[in-house]
């Protein structure tokens, strides 16, 4: 297709990333409002707030081949219109039941549209360089969206009422239904991955209990239900496994792995979602607990870890003039690696620059993985397969984010009661006990509370560190000769709608 019409497309594509991600991440800040006015327990908000991103993850392997199957173009559209459709409804959800359950079906519609663009861009633009600044542009999108969601959330829930959180992406969503059919072309291969009930069942079961069960050991004290969530997702994972590689045509094609480079920065992108979601989460609880900001505040005060990341993978494309690609990939991880040992300085009256500093170091360092791992991992299987490698890459990122959460948010809770003693299991509840004791003993539990949670965070930058120094190894020992990745990609079947 002509280079005009390609960026023209891409624009078209950029609009429903940004503002999807904005609308994800603005419903964070939407949840207590959302709550009160339709009674929803604490139970049923964990729910809202969850079942989008359980069916996305757990449907965007079977989406990434479906495309491939039937047309990402037309993939793209089914899932654009259904994903207005549902924002609409989920606008004016009347109760928690109906809004879970409209939640769910946005994460369907919404597992469409990842693998889908990233597909497409990887079609539109056969030149090496066009496709990195592409695909830098696609995930800068994706993150610069998720930064500023809460931003938007708080201007929005200041001025109407919940249900226009989730209005956001339907004008996004109208644009491409009108200008897609147009600027996108069509591409679909006889050579797709097959399509059998059994394969989308354990690949769905699977996720949704490995997810499930990692989400929810952090959150219930005698873990049996969400250990038994692991075992049995962990055997369904190892059937599909097993299935996927005896069948000729399967729905994900794992030999993929074969590829060296593929796998590494697989891996390198599990990894780092896991140290980002750590800190992450860890930052933002600070931010409010610690210094005491509102959560409003608190957003615009982390939009740093968005914004920096956006500005890394816009930068990305222009090292490697100077680099290979791997060079720089693993260059900026060594930064993110320095980023997060920022954190074990954070505590007393510097705390704050030095927070904004360090979350902003470590997000630039990852602009590299994301902007050129994502077109390393896309660019090095066939175009016919690239909306399986894209599905692979989504899931390995949802995966980390997941396994971050939880694992580093276990860790940093032990040493949270391990400095405490016993006399409290969460900052939180340290600040609703504090509350109910004469001012004197209350200010003397905060104190020692902030403390042990500042030690907690101390721990996952070090963790943090450890885990981006070592994608950084695994990342530079990978052997590349040339400075970018073949200039054309192989020849494949375009079909026009």
């Amino acid at each position: 297709m002509r280079v005009n019409r390609a960026w023209w497309g891409l624009v078209v594509l950029m609009l429903p990333t940004l503002l999807v991600a904005m609308d994800m991440t603005a419903l964070l800040l939407a949840l207590p409002q959302l709550s009160a006015d339709l009674g929803a327990t604490n139970l049923q908000q964990l729910w809202i707030s969850d079942s989008y991103g359980l069916m996305v993850a757990g449907l965007v392997i079977t989406m990434g081949t479906l495309g491939d199957r039937i047309g990402r173009r037309r993939l793209l559209m089914i899932g654009g219109a259904a994903f207005a459709v549902l924002s609409v409804v989920a606008a004016f959800a009347v109760d928690p039941l109906m809004l879970i359950v409209t939640r769910a079906l946005l994460g369907v519609a919404g597992a469409t549209l990842a693998p889908s663009t990233l597909a497409l861009i990887t079609n539109m633009f056969r030149d090496a360089r066009q496709r990195g600044r592409a695909i830098a542009i696609w995930a800068t999108c994706q993150f610069t969206g998720g930064a500023l969601g809460p931003v938007l959330a708080g201007f929005l829930l200041q001025h109407f009422w919940w249900g226009s959180v989730f209005l956001v992406a339907v004008p996004a969503m109208a644009l491409l239904l009108l200008a897609g059919p147009v600027l996108l072309p069509e591409f679909r291969s006889d050579r797709a991955g097959r399509l059998g009930l059994a394969d989308v069942g354990l690949s769905l079961a699977a996720v949704l209990l490995l997810v499930y069960g990692i989400k929810q050991l952090t959150v219930e004290s005698v873990p049996v239900v969400p250990a038994v969530a692991l075992v049995v997702g962990a055997a369904l994972g190892l059937l599909f496994v097993r299935r996927q590689l005896r069948l000729r045509t399967p729905l994900l094609d794992l030999r993929l792995l074969r590829n060296r480079p593929f796998t590494a920065v697989i891996v390198a992108l599990v990894l780092a979602g896991v140290a980002m979601a750590g800190t992450g989460l860890l930052v933002t609880q600070y931010l409010q607990s610690v210094l005491g900001f509102s959560p409003v505040m608190s957003a615009v005060l982390f939009a740093p870890m968005g914004l920096g990341v956006a500005v890394g993978t816009m930068a990305a494309p222009a090292l490697t003039r100077w680099m290979p690609q791997t060079a720089a990939i693993a260059g900026g991880l060594v930064a993110s690696a320095l980023g997060s040992l920022l954190l074990v300085g954070v505590g007393g009256p510097g705390a704050l620059p030095l927070v904004m500093i360090g979350i902003a170091v470590l997000a630039l360092g990852t602009g590299p993985l994301f902007a050129l791992g994502t077109g390393l991992v896309v660019g090095s299987v066939p175009p016919e397969r690239a909306g399986s490698a894209a599905s692979m890459s989504e899931t390995g990122n949802y995966f980390g984010g997941s396994l971050g959460f939880a694992l580093l948010g276990l860790l940093a809770a032990v040493v949270y009661r391990s400095r405490m003693g016993g006399l409290s299991d969460s900052l939180a509840g340290a600040i609703a006990a504090g509350q109910r004791l004469p001012a004197d003993q209350g200010a003397e539990l905060l104190h020692q509370a902030r403390a042990a949670f500042t030690a907690s965070l101390h721990l996952t930058g070090v963790i943090a560190a450890v885990v981006f120094a070592g994608s950084a190894v695994l990342v530079h020992t990978l052997r590349q000769t040339n400075r970018s990745t073949p200039a054309t990609l192989p020849t494949y079947e375009t079909t026009r709608a």
